[in-house]
């Protein structure tokens, strides 16, 4: 009978070994992480986002956790589908803008609406705060790694733009669908499309120009297809923003160790917004002189008067937006009025 103790134990010991060795194998295993996006490795958000991203989070794993990154839709399909590639586990990680399906996260929409944005690193630290009151059920089949905008767009046009009248009969795209109303408002005709198609569209006058920040441009040939760029006057120097999310499959992150959470968690929402936030007020710096750099180019600030009859033919986008977001159940005007007070508890601070 000790014999058999002493050999259940034995078993017992052995099988605890083995256990264990088996823990540490996968606790050291390198997990891959395919990441997928619509922009090229030449654009600055991937140069001096997406990239240094995935190279901080195999460093804070110890090379545990690799992000491979996909551009340009490598891995297939078109931006509007990235949404659906991300939850249905067919990627891991996605990068993209709600926008290129309209009204698919209508939450976000109030960052975009006309005049509300007023630059990048405000507007990246309010959406956390707006995430938490508005948008857990929007995320609750993502888990959720950043949500930011870019700087701003301006008006980027074959012809010039130094007034609401200028833009009668243009053909002008835009990202989502409050940008779209937006140009409608002030006499465009407004073009919803995804950031690939612009070059050709350019080329093939599909379009007579854009709605982007400087930091894109180089990456969509906008200083070389088109020569007038038009920002506007006063404190929000930028006519909207749109909103980027920056989503994981979260049974991609669900199987990961505690340990290896913890790394994506210290990388994502509040513990990057800041950093994000000010990553593309900085780049439009560099896409500004790659657009000064074509001797053809030319800058016009659209003057403040202006900028008023702007606002005010805008307007009506506002109740456009809100019969829309009450079909979704969303209270609209109330969404709008915490996106501006979240924006303004942010704006001048460093």
């Amino acid at each position: 009978m000790v014999r058999n103790v002493m050999k259940s134990a034995a078993l017992a010991g052995a099988a605890i070994a083995a256990l264990t060795m088996g823990a540490g194998s996968a606790m050291s295993q390198e997990i891959t992480l395919r990441m997928h996006t619509f922009i090229p490795p030449v654009a600055n958000p991937g140069k001096t986002f997406l990239a240094p991203w995935a190279k901080k989070i195999e460093a804070d794993s110890n090379g545990r956790l690799k992000v491979q990154p996909f551009w340009a839709m490598q891995l297939g399909g078109k931006a509007p589908q990235l949404l659906d590639q991300v939850r249905d586990g067919v990627v891991d990680i996605v990068w993209t803008l709600p926008g290129f399906s309209p009204g698919r996260m209508p939450e976000v929409e109030p960052f975009e609406l006309p005049f509300v944005h007023r630059d990048a690193l405000s507007t990246a630290q309010a959406l956390q705060d707006f995430q938490d009151k508005y948008m857990s059920k929007a995320l609750a089949v993502y888990k959720p790694l950043l949500l930011h905008s870019h700087e701003g767009f301006l008006f980027q046009t074959k012809d010039p733009v130094q007034k609401m009248e200028d833009l009668k009969g243009m053909k002008i795209r835009a990202a989502s669908r409050a940008g779209v109303w937006l140009l409608e408002s002030l006499g465009a005709t407004g073009v919803g499309m995804p950031l690939p198609a612009i070059p050709a569209s350019l080329s093939k006058g599909v379009i007579d120009g854009v709605t982007l920040p400087y930091e894109i441009a180089p990456a969509v040939k906008t200083p070389d297809l088109v020569s007038h760029f038009s920002s506007l006057a006063g404190p929000q120097p930028r006519l909207g923003t749109n909103v980027f999310t920056f989503l994981m499959n979260k049974a991609s992150y669900d199987k990961l160790p505690a340990d290896l959470q913890k790394v994506i968690d210290d990388n994502s929402g509040r513990n990057i917004a800041k950093a994000a936030g000010q990553n593309w007020v900085d780049v439009e710096t560099p896409g500004l002189k790659a657009v000064q750099s074509k001797a053809k180019n030319k800058f016009y600030v659209i003057p403040e008067a202006e900028v008023a009859r702007m606002k005010a033919a805008a307007e009506p986008v506002f109740d456009r937006w809100y019969k829309e977001a009450a079909k979704s159940g969303l209270d609209g005007p109330a969404m709008v009025k915490d996106a501006r007070e979240m924006i303004a508890k942010y704006a001048g601070k460093s």
